[in-house]
């Protein structure tokens, strides 16, 4: 009896080691060293995100025995959602319920809170419909029509003689269509570039308006780990919330494309379905802007993150009192630093670049090898490359001087209104722009200084523009030490705010009743800024802009080339337009061991334990805190699988082949963001929350037993 056991457990054994050879094996293991002169290029590297309209079904045959018909794949259209202009959503009930991650909608939530309710930290949920709450500006689109348009853009830009000719008629021409198509539809329609501009399809969207929050949990669970946990694996977080779609005449929407919810989720293997948004890819860039991006682009976008981080989260530390206030910005603005943070690494990684520059050449070879072809793109690369080489020469300080509203000091915003109005008071009335003639003058005048500004906020932002200024033009440039007055640090922050005459309202008051040409040449540290860099930039935006045209136009034809040559083997970049993108849980290889499939309730609470039970960032809500009795801790909370997704795809759903929700996707791990320019399976990964989970902890934690019933019935239960 004995033996049999042994042997029992020693076959498990082996079906388990054979199980975890094989994920292994498709990865790029650490002991395994890269001879990047020998990486091969695949067509598999750009990626799994299928349009609507051109889906490899065949392919899904062969790689899963599953063939979708046409049926299918529109209903499957149909109950998808675009989550306002952000995010990825879908019909999840006949009565017009609606899933979503919980990081696509807080930032709602502060503004419905009731006076003395914190809907953010501690959730909300509506228990009877009438509760549910209306949220003012947000809506969904479904996507019910696409149209291919690419022969009477192409045909618009060929008049063109240059390529801002081109690139206007290309523009004028989309917004004839749009309208036309508005018009026709009565959808509210755009269209979409693939390809680069190889294909275009007109997209028609029906529009629901009246959307209500029915249901957010804390916000504790929904970003377990905070900005520690963002684009990491494991994880164990359940990051949903729910929202309802109304007709015109305040009832829910009935709706009869919906995903059904699966009670158990997948296994690991089985083949699932990703439909969502991504946002957008480079992948099929030449590598000369690959370069750029990673020279100039993405570095200095995650300098800026970097630093605006420093200050949001120094200010949510000091500040626990503006606790909601704080919280999504630190959240968003953490979630943009490691974005750029892992793309910019995977610019700079050896095997990436290999694998690029092998798929160019052997797109490059194929040129060469038909004549005809070659005539009309051969020129291609070196074209992108000189290009590419030009716009070096002006992006450092054009991306230095350009002062973004986002980001900038309050006080740099300012004196770029100063400086306006200083300029149009200088002109006689007649010439002036309307804003800042008699009758709008004053109304201008009272917009240009804030009713409050936070000063200690302000102070940090300028030491963080000091830090960007100088990470991209070094400390040596004239006009950085004139800004600063050649000091460094706080020392510089300080110097400037005593030496300004913006950083007061009643400063500001004085200041601005000066002659127009006094306030243009005062030593105003930021009036200074604005006048000694304005011209440049405007000249610099100019060149830009004409490199720009010409590189929109040899990208086209780089994206017309790639979909000739490859046609239906590869997807187009992701464009913010709804996908289908297949692929499995699966488990891979990282940081010297192995990631499940599959993360369990286990983890969640090891991880308040393993860290002192503190609030941040693995602390748990005091509703999760106790244990309830019949919570089952093996149960899977979330999944990592092979499906190829990017920013925008937050809100996802995952679903298996009968059109059930397995899961909710919302986002990759930290080797999913090189995915931007490449799709490697082996270890790029998307992570969800897993639907068996999440229905357990509406049950047990949330006891949201309306909404339970609703999700396991399809529909309103009264």
């Amino acid at each position: 009896m004995k033996r049999k056991i042994l042997l029992k457990h020693f076959l498990s054994a082996i079906a388990a080691f054979l199980f975890l050879f094989n994920t292994l094996s498709q990865s790029q293991s650490i002991y395994e060293p890269i001879d990047v002169t020998r990486v091969k290029s695949t067509t598999d590297q750009i990626g799994r995100m299928w349009t609507f309209d051109d889906v490899p079904v065949d392919l899904f045959e062969k790689e899963y025995g599953f063939k979708p018909t046409q049926e299918w794949l529109d209903d499957v259209r149909m109950s998808a959602l675009q989550f306002s202009s952000f995010c990825s959503a879908a019909f999840v009930s006949a009565d017009g319920l609606i899933m979503t991650n919980h990081h696509c909608g807080r930032g709602y939530l502060p503004d419905i809170s009731p006076k003395g309710k914190d809907y953010l930290w501690d959730g909300f949920y509506a228990e009877k419909l009438e509760d549910e709450i209306k949220i003012p500006g947000l809506y969904v689109d479904q996507l019910v029509l696409i149209e291919d348009v690419t022969k009477e853009i192409l045909d618009a830009m060929d008049i063109g003689n240059t390529d801002s000719e081109k690139i206007e008629n290309r523009n004028k021409k989309i917004r004839e269509l749009t309208e036309k198509y508005n018009n026709e539809t009565g959808l509210t329609c755009s269209i979409v570039q693939l390809y680069h501009g190889g294909k275009y399809s007109l997209y028609g969207y029906k529009r629901y308006n009246d959307i209500r929050l029915v249901m957010a949990p804390d916000f504790q669970i929904a970003s377990t780990g905070w900005d520690w946990d963002n684009f990491t694996y494991p994880r164990y977080e359940l990051d949903f919330m729910f929202f309802r779609a109304y007709d015109e005449s305040g009832k829910p929407v009935k709706t009869d494309h919906y995903f059904k919810w699966s009670k158990d989720g997948a296994e690991e293997g089985e083949p699932i379905f990703v439909i969502g948004r991504p946002g957008s890819t480079q992948r099929i860039n030449s590598v000369a802007e690959l370069e750029f991006f990673k020279d100039k682009t993405y570095k200095y976008s995650l300098l800026l993150f970097n630093e605006l981080y420093k200050v949001y989260y120094e200010m949510f530390t000091m500040h626990p009192e503006r606790h909601s206030e704080l919280l999504n910005r630190v959240m968003s603005i953490g979630n943009a630093r490691k974005s750029f943070a892992g793309r910019y690494k995977a610019l700079c990684d050896e095997y990436i670049m290999a694998k690029k520059k092998d798929f160019e050449m052997n797109l490059k070879q194929k040129v060469d090898s038909n004549p005809e072809v070659k005539s009309k793109y051969g020129f291609l690369w070196d074209a992108i490359k000189n290009n590419i080489d030009e716009y070096r020469k002006y992006i450092d300080e054009a991306t230095a001087f350009r002062i973004n509203r986002f980001s900038a000091p309050e006080y740099l915003v300012i004196a770029l209104s100063v400086v306006k109005y200083a300029e149009q008071m200088k002109l006689p009335e007649d010439q002036r722009e309307e804003d800042y003639k008699s009758e709008k003058l004053k109304d201008t005048f009272q917009k240009i200084y804030p009713s409050y500004i936070d000063e200690e906020l302000q102070a940090k932002l300028i030491r963080a523009h000091i830090n960007y200024l100088v990470g991209i033009l070094g400390e040596d440039n004239s006009i950085i030490k004139n800004y600063t007055g050649g000091e460094t640090n706080d020392k510089a922050v300080w110097d400037i705010i005593a030496k300004s005459k913006l950083t007061t309202k009643e400063k500001f008051d004085e200041f601005i009743k000066m002659k127009p040409e006094d306030i243009l040449n005062s030593d105003d540290p930021f009036i200074y800024f604005v006048t000694h860099t304005a011209n440049r930039v405007k000249e610099l935006n100019e060149k830009i802009r004409e490199i720009n045209n010409t590189l929109e136009v040899l990208n086209q034809l780089l994206g017309e080339l790639t979909f000739k040559i490859y046609g239906g083997q590869i997807p187009p970049d992701a464009t913010s337009t709804l996908r289908i993108s297949d692929g499995k849980i699966e488990g891979y290889e990282y940081n010297g061991t192995i990631a499940p499939g599959k993360t369990t309730f286990y983890g969640l609470w090891d991880r308040w334990y393993s860290f002192g039970k503190k609030s941040y960032p693995w602390g748990l809500h005091p509703r999760w805190q106790k244990i309830p009795e019949g919570f089952d801790l093996s149960t899977a909370v979330g999944f990592a699988s092979t499906n190829d997704i990017v920013g925008g795809n937050s809100g996802s759903s995952a679903i298996n082949r009968n059109k059930e929700i397995i899961g909710l996707i919302h986002d990759g791990n930290l080797e999913s963001l090189a995915g931007d320019f490449i799709f490697l399976k082996e270890n790029n990964r998307a992570v969800g929350t897993d639907s068996k989970g999440l229905l357990q902890a509406l049950k047990y934690i949330y006891k949201t037993e309306r909404l339970i019933k609703e999700l396991e019935n399809g529909k309103i239960i009264e």
